[in-house]
């Protein structure tokens, strides 16, 4: 059986290292010219959930190399306001990571190495009751047995397969960014939230070489050009956004380096869909604002069950309908979760009906 990965994202090199594993024959195809051209983001965190499924998707070797690059931060979330006295505190328990999102894409993609193909736009697909033939701008083709759409937010896989599901705004805007690890002293936590008015928002959260420090707000309340301006412009927005605020949190922003703008959106949930030879993965599915840091967990978790499912042979359908069922339950209780912490800390919008 071969397996085609569209998209050479974290979910699709772990599903790749997984069938890879177990001597599956995979190929992955990726549409950017190369790796790390786009801005995604710093600093993931891993709970008991992506945990388990990297191990089952990795060798020991490459994940104890891997684990030693992570750093354990304390297993709670905090909530603070501009003055940094304490509004919540929630004890998560279990094993957590925060890890560099770059160090663990270079983890997977040299458990699957020569199997990625750069450069390789899909364009769509077509379905046979035995196998899937892709295509590609630049005119070729390629044909497996199943075809996975791990294409993230923007898909072409889930928008020929499923043309309904839609995406949506959340109204809210995140500017991303690192600090040095002095900076972020006595927030050594899964994650802390500052939060001010109007929504404002600083996030800080530390890995084993620098701390992820993030700023939203909703998009109104930001200047319409982020996306134009340099990084001292940046800077002294956020600045000016949160005046007043304690002088920790100034330090923190003048400190700030590698700043971009990201427009958060969310999955719309819908209900299954009929099963076939094509499915999807992670972000492509189901994806969701970053409130309940639950994004890169869950396709970590897609990723090391549907190898699992097709690893364990047998009739392809119901293996891939067994899996999607609780893809689509599981992705979907957590895009609705983040949208309630979302509204309730950031003032993201609801989620419209599916």
């Amino acid at each position: 059986m071969r397996v085609i990965v569209i998209g050479a994202g974290l979910g699709g090199l772990a599903l790749a290292s997984g069938l890879r594993r177990a001597g599956l024959d995979v190929a992955v195809y990726e549409r950017d010219p190369r790796p790390l051209i786009r801005r995604q983001g710093y600093r993931l965190h891993l709970s008991d959930v992506g945990i388990d499924a990297l191990t089952s998707v990795m060798t020991p070797e490459r994940w104890a190399e891997f684990q030693a690059t992570t750093y354990t931060p304390e297993p709670r979330f905090v909530r603070l306001d501009p003055a940094l006295e304490v509004l919540e505190i929630l004890e998560l328990g279990g094993r957590h990571l925060s890890i560099d999102r770059r160090t663990l894409r270079e983890a997977l993609k040299a458990e699957v190495a020569g199997m990625v193909t750069f450069g390789k736009r899909l364009t769509g697909f077509e379905s046979w009751a035995d196998r899937v033939t892709a295509r590609f701008d630049d005119g070729s083709t390629v044909t497996g047995e199943v075809l996975v759409g791990a294409d993230g937010i923007n898909s072409v896989v889930r928008r020929q397969y499923l043309p309904h599901a839609r995406i949506a705004g959340t109204g809210l805007i995140q500017l991303y960014g690192k600090i040095p690890s002095e900076q972020a002293e006595g927030m050594g936590n899964v994650f802390t939230a500052i939060t001010g008015p109007g929504h404002r928002m600083v996030g800080v959260a530390p890995t084993r070489d620098y701390a992820t420090c993030s700023f939203g707000a909703r998009a109104e309340d930001l200047p319409p050009d982020l996306h134009l301006m340099c990084q001292e412009r940046l800077r002294a927005t956020v600045t000016e956004l949160t005046d007043g605020w304690h002088p920790l949190i100034q330090k923190m922003i003048a400190a700030w380096r590698e700043i971009f703008p990201l427009t958060l959106r969310t999955s719309v949930p819908i209900p299954p869909w009929k099963t076939t030879r094509v499915t999807l993965l992670g972000d492509a599915a189901h994806a969701m604002s970053p409130a309940a840091g639950a994004g890169a967990n869950l396709a970590m978790r897609d990723a090391a069950a549907l190898a699992a499912a097709l690893i364990r042979g047998g009739p392809l359908i119901p293996a891939l309908r067994a899996y999607e069922q609780e893809m689509i339950d599981l992705g979907f209780a957590a895009v609705r979760i983040s949208a309630a912490n979302g509204a309730r800390v950031l003032g993201q919008a609801p989620l419209p009906a599916g």
